[in-house]
């Protein structure tokens, strides 16, 4: 256990009081979040270094529901007094009722630990934390005098949670999160060119002794370097292979999102009512995990108290199940899947990805490109954009190549992918046998943004759309 504490954050005796001032106007659900998180980060531009802040976020967020309504304040008093406060106007937010008293009992508090801690940053010099930025400057700067340009920033955290409800949950966790990211610009005769590596992992400062600091900023100036040489993307429909890691973004994006039992509830997603039905190419099996150890969306608990799992969304094509909050569990009458989040103590939980990811084929991942005559092999994916409802998406290509004849040629300027997720999941007709997590990520939805994993093995789709600038 990487806890270095099992002091509670409040006082429980104070919390039963808080929960039961929830329910005190006939309220059949309260809940209390409370969060302490303590954060570091550094940046580096031009060689100079341009800040170094540290900083601290203490507060708590009370939910109480009524029927269908829910009622929510949150505070950065965590005195008892400020915290009934908050209690008093979530209740009255959700429900006028009988004014009764609620008892409750709280479970013995539940730690549910994903990951070994062996070094906290905070107890690690911000000099050290500067220094592996003036390490990824120099490595990037001594690849080519094409480089003109690079920045590079440093981020960890440190975040105790403490969730509560009435129905007895009562757990604790606590999330340590180690950050880096490298961007690179060149300048050449096509131009202006960009690079970008980063990694991120819920584990302490001991993550730069397994990752090399320099082949993290070297592999960003390679990229914006052979990205000046580039030829203009090709237009059109064409076999897409996509390399192993980032590629799971698109996943992320593509399906991971419509199978959201909230968007699903609503009808924003492609995929209602398809539980057991054939949604993908027998090849995939998409799975969300909370518990993968180091990864970036690896939680001990979610946000509403429930223990993070391993949940198969997708299995050999087949939909088998979706994501699961308190609210929508409790709706349809089954068990919560651990994918309550929320981005902090003054957001109410929703249903939020963790680790998503498609899972090894048998192919070796030459072979595909082999068996590929004229297509495009897709490096590492950017950001991109999805509409639940129907699917359909575009994603940028940071770092792409041209098949032909089953080899990989010559390098691609910057275009996008364009398709649709559930047709692109049938689309995938060779999976490789080379699976691997991408970088770390946010994930934005309704204005909440909270860190998650994705990966996959290498894949080709049979047919895409690249919206390319080639005439």
């Amino acid at each position: 256990m990487s806890l270095r504490t099992d002091s509670p954050l409040v006082d429980p005796d104070v919390i039963a009081r808080v929960l039961a001032k929830g329910r005190s106007t006939g309220a059949e659900f309260s809940e209390i979040y409370v969060e302490d998180k303590r954060s570091t980060s550094a940046g580096l531009d031009d060689g100079k270094v341009e800040q170094v802040t540290s900083g601290r976020d203490r507060g708590a967020g009370i939910r109480v529901i009524a029927g269908d309504t829910t009622g929510f304040a949150h505070t950065s008093d965590l005195s008892e007094r400020g915290l009934l406060a908050a209690a008093e106007a979530a209740a009255a937010a959700a429900k006028q009722g009988d004014g009764g008293v609620h008892t409750i009992a709280l479970q013995p508090v539940f730690r549910h630990p994903v990951n070994t801690i062996v070094q906290f940053p905070d107890t690690v010099a911000k000099a050290r934390k500067v220094e592996l930025l003036q390490r990824a400057d120099a490595a990037a700067r001594g690849v080519h005098g094409a480089i003109v340009q690079v920045s590079a920033g440093y981020g960890d955290s440190i975040k105790q949670i403490l969730i509560a409800n009435s129905d007895g949950i009562f757990s604790a966790d606590e999330q340590v999160r180690t950050l880096m990211r490298v961007s690179v610009i060149a300048n050449g005769d096509a131009g202006m060119q960009t690079g970008y590596n980063s990694l991120g992992h819920t584990i302490g400062f001991e993550v730069f002794d397994e990752i090399d600091v320099e082949e993290l900023a070297i592999r960003a100036a390679q990229q914006a370097i052979t990205k000046l040489q580039a030829r203009p993307a090709p237009s059109g429909a064409m076999q897409v292979v996509i390399k192993q890691g980032s590629g799971g973004v698109l996943f992320h994006e593509a399906c991971g999102h419509g199978l959201e039992a909230d968007l699903v509830g609503k009808g924003s997603s492609v995929y209602r009512g398809k539980m057991g039905e054939l949604v993908a190419s027998p090849l995939v099996t998409v799975i969300d995990d909370g518990t993968m150890a180091g990864e970036w969306g690896a939680i001990g608990v979610d946000d509403e108290g429930h223990a993070s799992q391993k949940n198969t969304l997708i299995e050999n094509g087949i939909l088998t199940d979706y994501m699961w909050d308190y609210i929508r569990a409790r709706k349809e009458g089954r068990k919560q899947s651990g994918n309550g989040r929320r981005q902090s103590y003054a957001d109410l939980p929703m249903v939020r990805m963790t680790n998503t990811f498609v899972t090894n084929g048998s192919e070796n991942p030459d072979d595909i490109i082999r068996a590929t005559d004229h297509g495009v092999y897709v490096a590492k994916l950017g950001g991109g954009q999805v509409d639940t409802a129907s699917g359909d998406f575009v994603f940028g290509m940071v770092e792409a190549y041209l098949i032909e004849n089953g080899e990989i040629t010559e390098p691609l300027r910057e275009g996008n992918l364009i398709g649709n997720g559930p047709q692109v999941l049938k689309d995938i007709d060779l999976m490789g046998n080379d699976f691997a997590m991408g970088g770390p990520g946010t994930c934005g939805k309704d204005g909440q943004g909270v860190p998650v994993g994705d990966g996959c093995p290498t894949l080709r789709v049979k047919s895409m759309t690249i919206g390319g600038t080639a005439a």
